[in-house]
């Protein structure tokens, strides 16, 4: 939970199974769906870095929303600098120094995808993250389980299913 802004977030985590991502059960619904949410690189903050002015990342998040049976439905990247704490989005609730995890979200990128009207359920899946830190070097993480982003502000659009009618009333039969 965001500490300012009361958001919700979530780690995105990398595999190549859908069932291992941010599972998202969609609602009976008609036609396609609109999913949106924010995509945040994943950082590290250490306030002796920021003092020192050692702190620097430039952070390259994918992930892909996928269908279950693994088809991609759209990628999504987050490209995105750290420098000081004003470039984080906001720190998050935890059992770090001040109530504060290390980890925070830095950078957000909208993303809009519309998912084909047959499908009950999604998963954001995490596919690699770049981060380049002050020596220049970049590194490329994709192992299974390893955090590569942060989503927050989930939100879906639909058009809700008919309602089912109720079943008729079966009389009792009668007995002879």
């Amino acid at each position: 939970m965001g500490v300012h802004s009361k958001l919700a977030f979530c780690d995105v985590l990398s595999s190549r199974t859908p069932a291992d991502g941010v599972l998202i059960k969609l609602p009976p619904h008609r036609g396609n769906v609109t999913l949106t949410f924010d995509l945040h690189n994943r950082h590290t903050y250490s306030e002796e870095q920021v003092k020192a002015g050692r702190a620097y990342a430039h952070y390259t998040a994918t992930i892909g929303v996928l269908e279950m049976d693994n088809t991609l439905v759209k990628r999504a990247v987050i490209d995105s600098e750290f420098r000081t704490a004003a470039d984080l989005l906001d720190r998050i609730a935890g059992p770090g120094p001040g109530g504060l995890k290390a980890v925070a979200p830095t950078g957000t990128e909208h993303i809009s995808v519309v998912i084909p009207k047959e499908e009950d359920e999604v998963s954001l899946l995490g596919e690699k993250l770049i981060v380049v830190d002050r020596s220049g070097q970049p590194a490329t993480y994709s192992s299974p389980g390893r955090p590569i982003a942060i989503v927050s502000n989930l939100q879906i659009e639909y058009v809700p299913a008919p309602a089912t009618p109720p079943r008729p009333a079966v009389p009792p039969a009668k007995k002879k």
